[in-house]
């Protein structure tokens, strides 16, 4: 199976969900936008589910791709963490605000991707618990719980990278709110508070 195929079956599908919504795309749209059979979009994606799980996945790839970037860099892990918490609130806004159809459409989808999305999830644990890991062996953070440490990461900042929260707040600047709460778990890493 050729990937390049694959890519356009994605490639087609997104431009449909952008102009129809989730609800108006099936399989035999995106076979006919392509020019082939719905039997061969069925090669590459078994059901529609797994169509729309893969594009949810994408969607929330390219969200991921440069934080994986920072997670790999050297540098101080406190540093890393800001600069990974920056680019991941800019890149949901970006994804939220500077495409809306396509939000639109993610949002009609991402009940049905859950494997996606949780895929999503379990990937940006990883890359804090990472952090964190940096930051205690070199010293910068002190933390008792890893797993606890981890998810306040998380739960402290999801206002600023939840896609529904940031479509709650545009046009709020929302950029000094986000400084403050990240100074506050910088803080709470370096004491020791978990």
């Amino acid at each position: 199976m050729s990937d390049d195929t694959r890519e356009r079956i994605l490639e087609a599908t997104e431009a449909l969900l952008r102009r129809h919504g989730p609800d108006k795309v099936a399989v035999v749209d995106v076979a006919r936008a392509l020019g082939m059979s719905h039997a061969n979009v069925y090669r590459y994606f078994d059901s529609k589910l797994a169509l729309r799980n893969a594009i949810v996945a994408r969607w929330l790839a390219r969200v991921t791709a440069p934080l994986d970037a920072i997670v790999a860099a050297d540098g101080p892990a406190a540093e890393r963490l800001r600069l990974w918490s920056n680019t991941l609130m800019a890149e949901k806004r970006h994804k939220v605000l500077d495409d809306p159809d396509m939000y639109a459409a993610f949002q009609g989808l991402v009940g049905d991707a859950r494997l996606a999305t949780t895929g999503h999830m379990e990937h940006l644990q990883a890359q804090v618990r990472s952090l964190i890991e940096a930051g205690c062996a070199s010293g910068e953070f002190r933390v008792c719980d890893l797993d606890a440490a981890t998810a306040m990461v998380l739960d402290a900042s999801v206002r600023f990278h939840h896609p529904r929260l940031v479509a709650e707040t545009a046009g709020k600047d929302m950029d000094a709110r986000a400084e403050a709460v990240t100074q506050v778990i910088l803080a709470g890493l370096a004491a020791g508070v978990l």
